[in-house]
Formats: C-alpha cells, structure tokens, sequence
C-alpha cells in the first residue's frame, strides 16, 4: 500500500518539501513522517502540519493529492520509487533525480526535472 499525502495547506506562501522521497520514508512509521521536516516560507515545521498521511511507505510509492501548485521539490534528490501526483505540482519536482519515477496528472512549475540524471519524470500537462 503505498503512502498517502493529501495536501490541507491554505497558504499562498510557498511550501518546500525537499529530501521527503521513498528512500527516506522507506523504513519510517508515520509518526516520523509526519514529523519531517518542511519549510513553510522561512519558518521551519512538521509535513503533517500540512499534508494529511496515511498508508505505509515501505513499498516506496507516494501519493500525492490536492493542489500541489505552491509545494516545491517534490521528489528532489530521489533515487527509487514511485511518486503520483494526483493534479498540479510546484516548482522542481524531480530536480537532481538520479532514479525512479514520478508521474504528474496535471501542470508542474518551472524546473522540473532541473539536473536530472536518471530516472523518468512524467508530466501530463504543462511544464513552467
């Protein structure tokens, strides 16, 4: 089952979830996951303070839901998995992926896939 992050954020302040990935979260409960750490503008504060979670990540998959259009880096850095984002995704999603994939329903923002070296990074609307 993979793990489920529903995004509950109100903000037009930009959030930044870089170094969350499948290998991270692989042998992670989900009282540590919900304690990773993101940045919500300047100020630093737990992923579950914005995303609700739920599932296991064991099986290195993650599904993204909501408008993601304001969360940056998702899946930065990844080197397995998979992560499905379930709508629009923000800036640099797959930035300096080195493998896996990632899967985009909707529009990503600009930098996506910026200094890729492997993996696949699928978007099935626009790219910024």
């Amino acid at each position: 089952m993979a793990l489920a992050l529903t995004y509950q954020g109100q903000t037009t302040i930009p959030v930044e979830i870089e170094g969350l990935t499948p290998t991270w979260a692989r042998d992670k409960s989900l009282a540590e996951i919900r304690e990773f750490e993101i940045f919500h503008g300047n100020q630093k504060l737990p992923l579950g303070e914005m995303f609700d979670i739920e599932g296991n990540a064991s099986d290195l998959q993650f599904d993204f839901h909501g408008d993601l259009s304001g969360v940056h880096w998702i899946g930065a850095h990844m080197s397995e998995g998979e992560i499905h984002i379930h709508g629009p995704g923000g800036r640099h999603i797959g930035s300096e992926m080195r493998g896996g994939r990632i899967e985009v329903a909707g529009d990503a923002g600009g930098w996506a896939g910026a200094e890729m070296s492997g993996g696949l990074l699928h978007i099935h609307g626009h790219a910024g």
